[in-house]
């Protein structure tokens, strides 16, 4: 059977397709703007069908309506990342967390976490019946492989993206068919606080260089402050419409990588339609899996990797922590230890933990004595290379206890170094 006639005979609707999805099943979602979102619509609408189906997936951008407490007979979502609409459930009790590396998550659904049922979303498939997962390949990818079932929503406006990112008709048990405008993510208000932490982390950067970039107003504003730079490369779990911005100002060339020269490696995208249509059969970038992107023995071949990401607070060890606020789960690790690893070894690299000085309009220090009570640690101080403040860049990799301390008072907000110098006499018997 010739793949046209095969493709055909899978078409469905959203509202039948997810009468498939059975009672005690592990429903694995597509990854943020690559969430089905028909198809998912569909299925909460039949939730009276389920009982403790299981929906498992990193960030979700769409609407998270299975995490509404009508639905907790029906649905229980495990996350792998906590977002703005899943967190509650995680707090409330219906729903669980699951910390793991984003690399080895499809090493997950190949064991322990196997999937009963994929939602996925795809591009209409090229002359050969091969669809690309888009802006979603990380672990979308190998949900697909491991699934029992795949349910794959055909979105016309979904990017046909090249790399190791593409499934065939005969691997989809079902087709629904879309024409409806991808998840955006809109770019994000920098002030002046994320323009100094930007230009900081920007001083760090060389020609040359190759990034790894997390998401939101600080790793965009590290963009701004790189126009003058030269050949800079990508490697990236992800990017966002500043990359697109540097492209076409010729600053990102991917000429000096020395892993996948010429192509801006990733494995998801989160943006804005400006982003998707330059990603759009763009033979310069290359979506991989996220067993490959974020693995660190691959991130280590790009020399000069610079790895930069947020977090949340940092004590005077430079203990970073980004996941939780005290005993209250907000995120995940992510990619975040993937690439600090990575950049560690990569010869030339960098990592760098950046943040406000002060969280709750300034009545906070995120530099601090102690971490909260009950925060998990999401990079040890055995890992953590450059913290960077809007009041400067801390250097803490080979240093002792005492110098990482000072240098961490030195760019925490002046407001709070006096109580920190404070904390600094006590535990090291010396004035700061």
């Amino acid at each position: 059977m010739d793949w046209k006639t095969l493709y055909k005979s899978k078409l469905t609707t959203a509202e039948e397709a997810v009468t498939h999805i059975k009672s005690g099943n592990r429903v694995v979602v597509g990854h943020a703007c690559g969430e089905p979102s028909l198809v998912i619509d569909a299925m909460v609408k039949n939730a009276a069908q389920y009982r403790d189906v299981e929906i498992v997936h990193m960030v979700a951008m769409g609407k998270g309506e299975y995490c509404k407490p009508e639905y907790a007979e029906n649905f229980r979502h495990n996350s792998l990342f906590l977002g703005g609409s899943t967190r509650k459930a995680i707090e409330e009790g219906r729903g669980d967390f699951t910390p793991v590396y984003f690399c080895e998550i499809p090493g997950l659904f190949r064991t322990s976490m196997h999937p009963n049922v994929a939602l996925v979303q795809v591009s209409p498939p090229d002359a050969h019946g091969y669809c690309s997962l888009g802006v979603s390949v990380d672990y979308t990818k190998s949900a697909v492989e491991c699934a029992d079932l795949v349910i794959a929503e055909v979105n016309t406006q979904m990017p046909y993206i090249m790399g190791d990112c593409f499934v065939h008709v005969s691997d989809l048990d079902f087709i629904v068919e879309a024409d409806d405008p991808l998840i955006e993510l809109k770019p994000p208000v920098i002030g002046d606080v994320e323009k100094a932490i930007g230009e900081n982390c920007a001083s760090l950067i060389k020609d040359g260089d190759t990034l790894q970039l997390g998401i939101g107003a600080i790793p965009d504003a590290v963009l701004l402050f790189l126009k003058d730079k030269k050949d800079l490369g990508i490697h990236s779990e992800m990017f966002s419409d500043g990359v697109v911005e540097l492209v076409e100002a010729g600053v990102v060339t991917n000429k000096r990588k020395t892993l996948n020269p010429g192509k801006s490696v990733v494995t998801f995208l989160m943006g804005t339609r400006r982003l998707y249509d330059f990603v759009d059969k763009n033979p310069s970038v290359c979506m991989m899996p996220v067993d490959y992107v974020n693995d660190p023995y691959v991130i280590r071949q790009n020399d000069n990797l610079i790895s930069i990401n947020s977090c949340v607070q940092v004590d005077l060890q430079g203990q970073v922590v980004s996941t939780s606020i005290g005993k209250r789960e907000i995120s995940g690790v992510g990619g975040q230890m993937d690439f600090v690893r990575g950049a560690n070894m990569s010869r030339g690299g960098k990592s760098i933990m950046a943040m406000p000085s002060t969280a709750a309009k300034g009545k906070v220090s995120k530099i601090t004595a102690l971490i909260d009570e009950g925060a998990s640690v999401t990079t040890s101080r055995h890992d953590v290379g450059y913290v960077v403040t809007e009041y400067g860049i801390a250097q803490l990799r080979g240093k002792t206890l005492r110098d990482r301390a000072r240098a961490l008072i030195a760019i925490a907000h002046p407001n709070f170094r006096a109580s920190l110098a404070e904390e600094f006499e006590r535990r090291f018997h010396t004035a700061l």
